[in-house]
């Protein structure tokens, strides 16, 4: 396995975690305002906020990969759910246990937390990725996603049938 290490983001992490940031946005082709890049950053180093982050640095501190995940309430349980909305690690360190890591330094901090749940979506062809993810939880559940984009005009939902209340 590789030299690296796992911590929640400082500071000084901020110049590598913004490259990586932009690399991973670029992978998915999705755009995103600076003031969203900038208001990410902030909430990953806000002790109140319920966006929560991990970074991967190699052995000389730089950052080579991250995740973030979103911590909230749900009605099944009492203990708060962790959704892990993010991650990423730079092409030069992938294949090297980076995102294995992640994920397990993630699993451990759901342990040692209490929370009831942790769980994630990526893309069906994201085949690296979903190996891993079958690896880690022996697949992936019964769930199918839906999502109105509210800043987009062409996903508006139909009108409900006349016969709805």
């Amino acid at each position: 396995m590789a030299d690296f290490t796992i911590s929640a983001p400082v500071p000084a992490d901020e110049e590598d975690w913004r490259q990586n940031w932009a690399l991973y946005l670029t992978r998915y082709d999705v755009k995103v305002a600076p003031q969203t890049t900038d208001t990410v950053w902030r909430r990953l180093l806000d002790p109140l906020s319920p966006t929560r982050g991990l970074i991967a640095r190699d052995g000389g501190g730089r950052g080579i990969g991250f995740c973030h995940t979103i911590l909230h309430e749900i009605t099944w349980t009492v203990e708060p759910v962790c959704y892990l909305e993010d991650m990423f690690v730079a092409p030069h360190a992938r294949r090297q246990g980076v995102a294995r890591a992640l994920l397990y330094h993630l699993v451990e901090q759901a342990r040692q937390n209490g929370w009831s749940r942790l769980y994630w979506t990526t893309r069906i062809g994201n085949e690296p990725a979903r190996a891993l993810y079958d690896q880690v939880t022996g697949g992936a559940d019964a769930m199918v996603r839906y999502t109105i984009r509210m800043d987009r005009q062409q996903n508006k939902p139909t009108d409900p049938p006349a016969d709805i209340g």
